[in-house]
């Protein structure tokens, strides 16, 4: 090595550049139902609406896609006109009235789901109504379709009043067992409740996942911290609209903003 190099001063790297968060639809289940009163939490959208809201998406020549692969088109500067599209819980609606859908829109979506949970229900919804799970055999099933699969933990629990303990089980375990389950590790992961903080943040980027989605993670946004636009049954385009560009406003305030 020459002395040159030996004494050469050190590069000082300047601040991060904040990049604007892409727009990232949120999904639960897919399910018919007619009263307000069977959706309490206002997590289910009829299979009519979602198909609506995804025609919506192909009128202004948007297309749905999961989030791994709406992060890598990002990176190679294609991601114009592309929507993540994710779904939370792992219900089975998702294999009987989502993913035809998708599949017949030629969209692609990201599942996030609950390794820790196989072929029971979400009774992390006190008010119900009760909502079967996927099986171990129909996570598989997902696996083998073009969806992307990520980890919502292993049993739907606020991470951020977790010990370290169960903190690393959530997001290890849950990790290792969908592997066990698909043979591949998930790149994605997704809050349950969209309850996070920076404990909660650093653990999962150190615990491998390429990229984590939350709902509003305001001064923590980024790849391990997405914001997410919820999706309603009420959703239908002039909502939309409104929804995706709040979106952007509020994207590009996070931006400019020290």
């Amino acid at each position: 090595m020459s002395a040159d190099t030996d004494t050469a001063p050190a590069a000082v790297a300047g601040p991060a550049r904040r990049t604007a968060s892409p727009w990232v639809l949120m999904y639960h289940s897919v399910a018919e139902f007619t009263d307000p009163a069977e959706d309490p939490y206002g997590i289910t959208v009829t299979p009519a609406a979602l198909e609506a809201q995804l025609l919506w998406l192909r009128s202004r020549k948007l297309r749905g896609v999961s989030v791994g692969e709406l992060l890598r088109a990002r990176a190679a500067g294609r991601a114009r006109g592309l929507v993540g599209l994710t779904f939370d819980d792992g219900y089975t609606d998702f294999l009987t009235h989502a993913l035809p859908l998708l599949r017949r829109h030629d969209c692609t979506a990201t599942l996030f789901v609950l390794p820790g949970r196989l072929g029971v229900d979400n009774v992390w919804d006190p008010l119900g109504p009760r909502k079967p799970l996927l099986t171990a055999e129909q996570i598989r099933e997902v696996a083998a379709s073009e969806m992307e699969l990520g980890s919502h933990g292993l049993l739907h629990q606020d991470l951020t009043a977790a010990g370290d303990d169960v903190l690393g089980q959530e997001l290890r375990g849950s990790r290792d067992l969908l592997r066990e389950l698909t043979g591949t590790l998930p790149e994605g992961f997704c809050y349950p409740y969209g309850h996070l903080d920076a404990r909660v943040v650093d653990a999962t980027r150190a615990a491998g996942y390429t990229y984590a989605c939350a709902i509003s993670p305001g001064r923590l946004a980024g790849p391990h911290a997405l914001p997410r636009t919820h999706v309603s049954q009420a959703d239908g385009g002039g909502r939309l609209r409104i929804k995706e560009l709040r979106h952007r406003t509020r994207e590009q305030r996070r931006v400019i903003l020290p």
